[in-house]
Formats: structure tokens, C-alpha cells, sequence
């Protein structure tokens, strides 16, 4: 946690991933952001990975260092007060429809300086998750072997949607804060994947070629680059990008013969060149493959870093996450109270500022459980008028454990 955006409220109605990272971003740097749910949660409130209990480990992480306030958004008063959080406070993150009682539209005739940010799956309105995005784009008739298409499980579009989002919602905030304009930035996942493809040259690549490229299995397009299995049984990722890591890497196997008889075959230098390396890796790999097969992985893994080569074994999540230096010794980690009960390292900012304190991270709420505070702070509502809205089953709240 870092108090860089201390004086930014935030509203946010969202739900899954996409949406609801781009509040947790802006909550991590300091904003205060609060989300509003269906009463009970809303449709992501329960989404796997659960305890026993049925908490869901998923919506406690990504709705860390917020505030919750619970609407039933199926009765007009709730839906009126939702409009009027949103309004008040002038910032609004969301994956509700366009032409919802969420429209910018109806929102900026009482705000005319409101900036929304909407996350949505195809520009036009049409629902879409990331898998059926990342399936649309073409990458996993890329992944894997082929020629069946091989889904990832991680949610990159969603990610970097988010991610883009929170950094939208700031660029939009700096514009009205010169111009006095407000207004809405739509988000769709399809353009963040088809334009990041355009950032990465590929649909150029594509187009120029009139082609995919071939299945490359765990081999690096463009680069030396695959998985090797050492003497030891241990699978292990080795990745050159450099004239120097390719030099360090052929002398650390003791392979400087075999590269420079298939150098001088082919008549090509493999010294400064990635292509090559590349193109050539039919004759390369079978050299590396005996090579690093010959050698225990400790082995290597001690010449490798004396040489400055880019590797790293194949290992489980779970082992991952009992690398001191990746979670128990990283600042980015801290603990904190959890709704679930479940004590475990909890992510606080990715970005560090050695120049700054960093702060705990915070816990998740409950549902609701800051709904009678929020409601007198950006509406003015009396104690009064929020006890009738509790009775009446439009404002929900939290009875903490």
C-alpha cells in the first residue's frame, strides 16, 4: 500500500476480473474505492478457489484495501442510490452494460464532469470472458505442439484490461483536471487483445506472411530458446537474448566445437544473431539437448548464473509460493485479517518506491460493511434515513466475525 492517490474516492460496480482489478490497482496506491454489490455478493462472490466454508479465497484478493457497500440493485431505490454514489463522488468503475441505468450518458446529465470507466467484452456491447477472447485471437491454435489448440489458464486479457483501466481512469482524471471535461472510457477486452497482438508485431507478422507460424511446442519464437531435461530429471526453461549469454551459454556446456562445425556447414554466425539461432535450431537443439542431459541441474544451475545466462526448472505452484524469495522475504507481501479466517501472505502493491513506506496490505470487507458509513459520508444520509433503508431491504450491512 502506498498513499499516492489518498485524495481519490472511487466508486466501483463490477464483478469477475477485469473490472475489479482496476479498483484493487487504484486501492493499492491509495485510493479510496468502493465497491458496491447485490446484497448477499454479487455473481464472482463465490467463484472458486473457496474454503471448507465456501469463502472465496479468488474475490478476498482481488477486493483487498476496499470498501463495500450492499444495494439491492433489483428495487428502484437501491439502483437510486447506486446513481448517486457514482455521482457524488464524480469517478466510476464498472463492467455493467453501456445502456444500463449505469449509462454514462444518464449519469453525466447530474454530473457533468463524471469519468467512467467501463470494462466490456466486444466494443459493441457483446459479452465475452477472456478465454473466449484469447480463443478469438488465435493464440491457442498457437500454444503447445498443435495441431489441437491448447487454452492457458491464466487470464492475461482480464489482467492487462484491468490494468489498462486503472491507468485510463488516471489519464482521464488528468484531462478533466486541465479541461474541467469529464466523460467515459470504454474498455473491451477484444481491443486490448487485438491491439496488444498489434504491439507485438504480430498482426503485421501475419498479414506479411499470409501465414501462422508453426506450433513451436515450449521453444521461443525468434529466440534460442526451449526446455531442456538435465541429468537429474529436472526440466528447466534456458533463454538467450544476449551476444554475451550466447556465448557464455555454449562455453558453459563446453559445446564451442559442435556450434562452430555447424557454423561453418551452413555458412552463418550465430555469435550476434537471435534469427539465426533460431532458424538453425534443428541443428542446435540435439547439441544442447546431450549437453545439459550430461549434467545435474545444480550443476548447471551453478554455471548458468556465473555466466549470467537466463534459466529457470519447471516447478509447481505450490512450490513457487514456498520460495522465500518470491513470497516469505518479498515486501510485496504482508498479512493481514482475511474475511475467510485463513491467515496467508496477502499481495499489496506490485511497484515498490524505495523513497516511500510501504504500507501493510488491508483486508478485504464483508459484504455491506461499510454501507451505513459511505451512505452519511457521500450522501449526507441521517442515521434515521439509513435505519428505514436497512428495514426496508435496500441497504444491506455486515455483522463482522
Amino acid at each position: 500500500m502506498y498513499d499516492l492517490l489518498g485524495n481519490l474516492t472511487i466508486i466501483e460496480a463490477s464483478s469477475f476480473v477485469a473490472s475489479p482489478s482496476a479498483g484493487l490497482y487504484c486501492a493499492q496506491m491509495g485510493a479510496e474505492v468502493i465497491r458496491v454489490d447485490q446484497i448477499g455478493g454479487g455473481p464472482d462472490f463465490r467463484r472458486w478457489p473457496v474454503t471448507a466454508q465456501n469463502d472465496s479465497l479468488y474475490w478476498e484478493n482481488l477486493n483487498r484495501a476496499k470498501k463495500s457497500v450492499a444495494l439491492d440493485l433489483g428495487k428502484p431505490e437501491g439502483r437510486e442510490l447506486l446513481q448517486a454514489l457514482v455521482c457524488a463522488t464524480g469517478q466510476f468503475i464498472t463492467n455493467f452494460p453501456a445502456g444500463g441505468f449505469l449509462a454514462h450518458e444518464a449519469l453525466a446529465q447530474r454530473r457533468s464532469d463524471l469519468v467512467t470507466v467501463r470494462v466490456m467484452g466486444w466494443a459493441d456491447g457483446s459479452p465475452a470472458l477472456d478465454y473466449t477472447i484469447n480463443n478469438a485471437v488465435g493464440y491457442p491454435m498457437m500454444t503447445g505442439a498443435g495441431p489441437d489448440p491448447v487454452n492457458h489458464v491464466l487470464p492475461a486479457w482480464d489482467l492487462l484490461s484491468g490494468a489498462y483501466s486503472a491507468f485510463a481512469l488516471l489519464a482521464a482524471i488528468q484531462r478533466r483536471s486541465a479541461t474541467g471535461q469529464g466523460g467515459e472510457v470504454r474498455v473491451p477486452l477484444s481491443d486490448v487483445a487485438i491491439g496488444t497482438l498489434a504491439n507485438l508485431g504480430s498482426v503485421a507478422e501475419v498479414l506479411y506472411a499470409g501465414a501462422c507460424r508453426p506450433n513451436l511446442g515450449n521453444a521461443v519464437y525468434g529466440l534460442f530458446g526451449r526446455d531442456f531435461v538435465t541429468a537429474d530429471g529436472q526440466r528447466t526453461m534456458v533463454v538467450v537474448v544476449t551476444p554475451r549469454q550466447w556465448s557464455n551459454l555454449v562455453a558453459a556446456l563446453g559445446i564451442s566445437d559442435a556450434v562452430a562445425r555447424i557454423e561453418a556447414e551452413r555458412g552463418v554466425s550465430f555469435a550476434k544473431d537471435d534469427g539465426l539461432r533460431f532458424t538453425h535450431r534443428d541443428a542446435l537443439f540435439p547439441i544442447f539437448e546431450a549437453a545439459i542431459a550430461a549434467r545435474s541441474h545444480a550443476d548447471l544451475a551453478t554455471a548458468f548464473d556465473a555466466g549470467g545466462i537466463v534459466h529457470s526448472p519447471y516447478r509447481t505452484m505450490l512450490e513457487a509460493v514456498r520460495d522465500p524469495a518470491l513470497v516469505r522475504d518479498n515486501p510485496v507481501f504482508g498479512h493481514s485479517s482475511n474475511p475467510s479466517g485463513f491467515d496467508y501472505p496477502a499481495a499489496g502493491a506490485f511497484a515498490t518506491m524505495p523513497q516511500q513506506l510501504r504500507g501493510a496490505p488491508r483486508p478485504a470487507p464483508y459484504n455491506g460493511q461499510h454501507s451505513e458509513e459511505v451512505l452519511a459520508k457521500q450522501l449526507g444520509l441521517s442515521s434515521g434515513e439509513i435505519g428505514r433503508l436497512i428495514d426496508a431491504g435496500v441497504v444491506g450491512t455486515a455483522t463482522l466475525t
